[in-house]
């Protein structure tokens, strides 16, 4: 199967883009083909909603986010939450790569994906500050959310880059409801083509 893991903290030392990378490599462990992005350093513009030269729809990293997303049996998504909220780098990648518009010859790449979210947060009771991001991945686009999902704090580390166990058996855990719920959506004929 093929899956697009995407980082959208642009902090230094991102504990969601660490979940990512653990994600990313056990997918491709497990024989999976694996797209892994991070808004660090595939960088994207502004949304201004301009097509043509110097509009965000122009930018390089415009074409590798939508055919990454597009094109995958499933999307991971890893989120830092600010604030009770998640952080500005998801929602610039869903406004840049979510947009519709048939007269312009755009349609939304996250139409109908099913979608894990690895979401890192500063303290234990905000582990659902994703939830209405994932709301409106759904509502929008037709999004599959995976129940299963990972929010881990800075306790949850052993090291940089180095989860302890319990976090260990979460990722694993969460990683394979994501292909499996991937897997069981594959090869459906209908796809949404509109937004609500």
């Amino acid at each position: 199967m093929k899956f697009a893991v995407i980082s959208t903290s642009l902090d230094p030392e991102s504990r969601s883009a660490w979940l990512c990378a653990l994600a990313a490599e056990q997918l491709r462990l497990a024989g999976h083909t694996v797209t892994h992005l991070d808004l660090r350093r595939e960088t994207l513009p502004p949304f201004d909603n301009v097509l043509g030269a110097g509009g965000c729809y122009a930018h390089p990293h415009f074409e590798l986010y939508h055919r990454a997303i597009a094109e995958a049996d499933g999307v991971l998504l890893g989120v830092p939450v600010y604030n009770w909220g998640i952080g500005s780098g998801a929602k610039a990648l869903v406004e840049l790569t979510g947009s519709s518009d048939e007269g312009r010859g755009l349609h939304g790449a996250w139409f109908d994906q099913p979608v894990t979210f690895l979401v890192s947060g500063g303290l234990d009771h905000g582990y659902l500050s994703h939830g209405s991001f994932a709301l409106g991945l759904m509502f929008d686009f037709k999004c599959v959310v995976n129940p299963h999902f990972v929010y881990a704090t800075s306790a949850h580390w052993d090291a940089p880059q180095t989860p302890n166990a319990w976090l260990q058996g979460r990722l694993s855990r969460t990683v394979d409801r994501a292909v499996d719920l991937s897997q069981r959506l594959a090869g459906r004929a209908y796809r949404s083509i509109w937004e609500l």
